[in-house]
């Protein structure tokens, strides 16, 4: 995930939540300033920062975090028969 993804991410987790920043920040535990410039784009977090905003901040874990509506949901994969989970594989080879 880019920069400015993880930027927009936060900012749209956050909004969902009706949180502002500096309730975000209190509630994870950082400064207002520091998400402030997530946001924006101009800091990228460490694991450990961003563990506290998801944990904390969000209510989310990590994983979720990292989940979009893009993402192929594992749940989904688990059950496909080998002859399927190959078909799926050889396609998304195709596409590289």
């Amino acid at each position: 995930m880019e920069k400015f993804e993880v930027a927009n991410r936060i900012s749209e987790l956050r909004a969902k939540l009706n949180l502002t920043q500096h309730e975000l920040a209190r509630r994870s535990g950082v400064s207002p300033t520091y998400i402030y410039q997530l946001e924006r784009g101009e800091k990228s977090p460490t694991v450990e920062y961003l563990s506290l905003i998801c944990n904390y901040g969000l209510n989310i874990t990590l994983e979720e975090f990292f989940r979009t509506e893009n993402s192929v949901n594992q749940d989904v994969v688990a059950e496909l028969t080998p002859e399927q989970k190959k078909l799926l594989n050889d396609f998304l080879s195709s596409i590289k």
